[in-house]
């Protein structure tokens, strides 16, 4: 992100706004001992996973619902702050799995609150608060060891309960704010791990004028920061001119952003870019016990997640007298539009920024496991492919088919080393 140059004054005025936008009205140990208590409740077992359409997912909405009622947001969803839809699944799962449920009809419920300040404008601030239940529609990244499977609970800690823990804190600190010159409209979708059904069908059946809409904040999986490298990611930078302008005045604690321009992608920020809104997504990344019955509260770093809430509140202070944010269409991201027949088995780092893909996590029983592939090594060529990035690596995918080799290059503690690959 390129630097403005600024003159000894405004470099004054964005220190200054640096550290007002960050002081909260509750303290920063409160706070986290509020984060705890939502993600602990949301991804207790009692809740089973959280799946949409699920005893779970009631639960869920019922406590989110408390929460919204607690902080003196009021109801928007079209039964009060619940927002139900019946869908047929005939979306492609961002989150594909092998299990067949194209015919099937699920039942899910946004649920919707607002804080009215009476202005022309209204910011959508949503995560969604469903996840992968004992993996009864696929998704999962789990593999028993020696294929004794059985079923077991995705509790979803990070994804999302870390995203939708955070939503329901900043209803709290945007009803305490003074900040007035935007309504904000509060979603706690479900249905995203099946095809970002929620939000999908909220921007089709809306609640609230769609012309009203500035721009829209999106948060999933916020509750993994690594302490080491404190760097974090934001997509949907380039959906608006005023993103870059405005990222350049916050710097929160000595947390590290990666920008990403493209406004699509596998989480709910994407169904407000396709009806024209400026849309972000907050991210912190992705580790071993992604969509994995793993998942579990007690690896959330609250404080890492605390940062990131004071990011999006910054964030949201310094658009406050702003004027309507304008829109701009990206490239999209093409790994969404890529089909391929075959897979490695790895779960790369999103936020690497070296060249080719790092592995974060490799799972057994898959290729790349059977290759000798571990964490942390850097993949740069499948085939005749050079690896540069993500694109790249799922584009050398789609020319593959099962059964068939290839020789796979990686870098392994700094040295170039090679093998021969089978799908």
């Amino acid at each position: 992100m390129r630097l403005f140059l600024l003159n000894f004054y405004a470099v004054v005025f964005l220190y200054s706004f640096s550290l007002q936008a960050q002081q909260l009205p509750v303290s920063d140990e409160l706070m986290i001992s509020r984060l705890k208590k939502h993600i602990s409740y949301l991804s207790s077992d009692k809740l089973e996973g959280r799946l949409v359409g699920s005893k779970g997912e009631k639960k869920a909405y019922r406590y989110i619902i408390k929460c919204y009622k607690n902080y003196g947001a009021a109801p928007k969803g079209t039964k009060g702050y619940l927002q139900p839809f019946s869908i047929k699944r005939n979306l492609k799962n961002p989150h594909a799995s092998s299990t067949d449920t194209s015919g099937l009809v699920i039942n899910g419920h946004n649920v919707v609150a607002y804080i009215d300040n009476g202005a022309d404008k209204t910011v959508v601030i949503g995560a969604h608060y469903d996840h992968l239940g004992y993996n009864e529609y696929g998704g999962s990244t789990y593999k028993a060891e020696n294929n004794r499977e059985k079923p077991m609970i995705h509790n979803g800690a990070d994804d999302n309960a870390s995203g939708t823990a955070a939503l329901i804190e900043l209803c709290f600190l945007l009803k305490q704010s003074n900040y007035k010159g935007n309504n904000y409209l509060f979603i706690a979708f479900s249905g995203e791990e099946e095809g970002l059904l929620g939000s999908n069908y909220f921007t089709k059946n809306p609640t609230v004028s769609k012309v009203q809409f500035n721009y829209m904040v999106n948060m999933d999986m916020l509750g993994r920061l690594d302490t080491a490298k404190q760097s974090f990611a934001i997509s949907g930078t380039g959906t608006s001119p005023v993103w870059g302008k405005v990222m350049e005045s916050i710097q929160i604690d000595s947390l590290k952003v990666k920008y990403t321009e493209s406004g699509t992608g596998s989480s709910d920020h994407t169904s407000f870019y396709y009806i024209n809104v400026p849309a972000l997504h907050y991210f912190t990344g992705t580790h071993y016990d992604y969509h994995k019955p793993s998942d579990d509260e007690g690896k959330i770093n609250y404080k890492g997640e605390l940062s990131v809430i004071k990011h999006i509140y910054s964030l949201i202070g310094k658009l406050d007298k702003e004027p309507k944010l304008v829109f701009t269409p990206t490239k999209e991201d093409s790994t969404a539009r890529v089909s391929f027949k075959v897979t490695l088995g790895i779960m790369p780092d999103y936020l690497f920024e070296g060249k080719g893909v790092k592995i974060d996590g490799v799972t057994q029983g898959k290729p790349a496991a059977n290759a000798g592939i571990k964490r942390g090594d850097v993949l740069i060529k499948l085939g005749d492919i050079e690896l540069k990035d993500m694109q790249t690596y799922m584009k050398a995918l789609s020319k593959f088919a099962k059964g068939e080799t290839a020789m796979l290059i990686f870098i392994r503690d700094g040295k170039e080393e090679q093998v021969n690959i089978t799908f």
